[in-house]
This record gives structure tokens, C-alpha cells and sequence, in this order.
């Protein structure tokens, strides 16, 4: 059920896929309901959609207080967020991997809809969808640091492990120095909460506690159920996000 063009993948079985999923979602709107997607570059770059364009767009997130048009994010690891608000009829959707959660994509969107839309962050519903969990998503000491300048609550987004080096532990005698015993350390591992650093944004920008759902599934534990791209080693599909406003009564995500 891939639902991404990727090079693994056969184009026309990922069209037959999306139809299959849209027409799942939306029932009998699904012939009617163009989808937006965009070429996602991993920015904090939010579009305002009233109608599908007429040329691709690339960025990362997309809002919309437009009925019949359904705004589709792909991941694969990164984590897709969903912003429904309930009082202004307006919805939102954004990927969110390390490079855009460090840029604030989801606390922008708050803005974006808060600007077009008038939306207010009380009313606002948000959906953290399935992704790369703290347990599983090493980082290198660059993007440690990245966080590090941007948010003061970073030390509550990194846990640390010292990694184990079986091969010293065999061989001691290969990594003989002349530091003192015990004074030779090992490399630590470096793991990022991207699912909390996306919660503390949309509490950051006023929407309440409360009204934040995450799902509890790691991409990376489960490919039984999901793709991804680093357990795959990068062959693998791509799931899709979408939200749409089925009428002015109603919306509809999955």
C-alpha cells in the first residue's frame, strides 16, 4: 500500500493505491476531491491552498478553509501533524522531520492559520501521526546542537547512551593509550524526541494540552505496519496524511 512515488515502486500500482485509500476516506466524494501534495523539501515553507495549482509546489506544509480539497503530506519516518480547527472550519497538515521541526514548521502553522484564517489556538484540534520515536532515532552531535540554540527546553528532547564497543571489550590491548585507566571514553549515542519537540511547539503556540493526540506507534519498531526509511535502508514506500473539510458542517482526516 505504498502510496509514494519512489524509484521501488511501480507508478501506476501507486496510483491505484491512492485511489483505493481516497476512495476509503472520502466514500462516494472521492472521484470529486482532487488531492494536493507537494514536493517536500524538508523547509518550514506552510502554502495556503483554495484550489489545487496548476504547478507543484514545494514545501512542507499546506492550510486550507476550502471545502472538497484533500491536502496529502508523505513520510516515511518524519512525522506528519494534522491541525483541525473547530471553530473557524479551517484545517492544516505539515511534515515534520528534524530540519523543519528545528525551523518551528508546526508552531508557524499555528501562525499561518491564525493569520488567514483567524483561527484560535483553543479551537484548534491537533493529531501527531505515526513516526520515528525517541527509542529508536539516533542523531549525530550537529543536530544536538541545532536544537540546542533554538529552544531552551532542548536537554528535555535528547536522552544519551553510551554505546557499547564489543570489539575493545575483546581486544583491550588494541586501544592501549596513555591517559590514565578509565579516563578512554567511549562514544555516546545521541537520540531525538521529535514527537515531544512537535507537542512542546503546539504548546508553545497556545493550543492546550488537551487537544493534542500522538499516535504511540514507531515507524522504525513496526514495519510489520509501516515504512521506514532508515530500518529499510531507504528502500522503502511512503505512507500519506491527508485532511480535508468535506462541507462547512464537517471535516475529515486520516
Amino acid at each position: 500500500m505504498n502510496l509514494g512515488f519512489t524509484a521501488q515502486d511501480d507508478h501506476i500500482a501507486v496510483e491505484r493505491n491512492r485511489n483505493r485509500f481516497l476512495q476509503k476516506l472520502s466514500r462516494d466524494h472521492a472521484d470529486s476531491w482532487p488531492l494536493v501534495t507537494l514536493r517536500q523539501v524538508h523547509s518550514d515553507i506552510v502554502h495556503t491552498i483554495d484550489r489545487p495549482p496548476e504547478h507543484p509546489l514545494a514545501g512542507d506544509g499546506m492550510i486550507t478553509n476550502s471545502p472538497g480539497v484533500l491536502l496529502g503530506i508523505l513520510t516515511a519516518d518524519c512525522i506528519p501533524v494534522i491541525l483541525v480547527d473547530v471553530g473557524r472550519r479551517a484545517v492544516g497538515i505539515f511534515h515534520a522531520g528534524w530540519r523543519g521541526t528545528v525551523k518551528r514548521i508546526v508552531q508557524k502553522g499555528v501562525g499561518e492559520m491564525q493569520r488567514h484564517f483567524g483561527s484560535r489556538a483553543q479551537d484548534i484540534r491537533a493529531a501527531i501521526g505515526p513516526g520515528i520515536h525517541s527509542c529508536c532515532y539516533q542523531v549525530g552531535p550537529e543536530v544536538h546542537d541545532k536544537f540546542h540554540s533554538q529552544f531552551e527546553y532542548a536537554v528535555e528532547l535528547f536522552r544519551e547512551e553510551n554505546s557499547s564497543d564489543l570489539v575493545r571489550e575483546r581486544y583491550p590491548l588494541l586501544f592501549l593509550t596513555a591517559r590514565a585507566p578509565g579516563h578512554s571514553e567511549l562514544p555516546v549515542n545521541i537520540f531525538l524526541d521529535l514527537i515531544e519537540a512537535n507537542r512542546r511547539q503546539l504548546l508553545d503556540a497556545g493550543v492546550p494540552g488537551t487537544n493534542i493526540w500522538s499516535s504511540p506507534l514507531c515507524t522504525f519498531c513496526r514495519t510489520d505496519l509501516l515504512f521506514s526509511h532508515r530500518a529499510e535502508r531507504g528502500v522503502t514506500g511512503r505512507m500519506m496524511a491527508v485532511v480535508g473539510i468535506i462541507s462547512r458542517g464537517k471535516s475529515s482526516t486520516s
